[in-house]
């Protein structure tokens, strides 16, 4: 299983910044991040494959859950 992210590129005004984004996941791996496995370009769209992970966006997450600054902290850490 993968998740999907679609990133409309018409509407991002710096679009190198989404370049270094996926620089950068694809130089880091880690088993405690979401890892980066391909993108591609679809007209104006760019789709980004990534690793599923049950539980929603990380947005959702943080919005439903209160995390406390020192546990903040420790996933930080880690």
């Amino acid at each position: 299983q993968v998740a999907l992210k679609k990133m409309p590129l018409r509407k991002r005004s710096r679009k190198e910044l989404v370049v270094n984004e996926i620089r950068i996941m694809k130089e880091n791996r880690h088993p405690n991040i979401v890892n980066y496995i391909d993108s591609y370009l679809v007209d104006e769209d760019l789709w980004l494959v990534m690793e599923y992970v049950d539980g929603g966006t990380l947005t959702s997450v943080l919005i439903r859950v209160f995390i406390e600054e020192r546990m903040i902290a420790a996933i930080s850490k880690e």
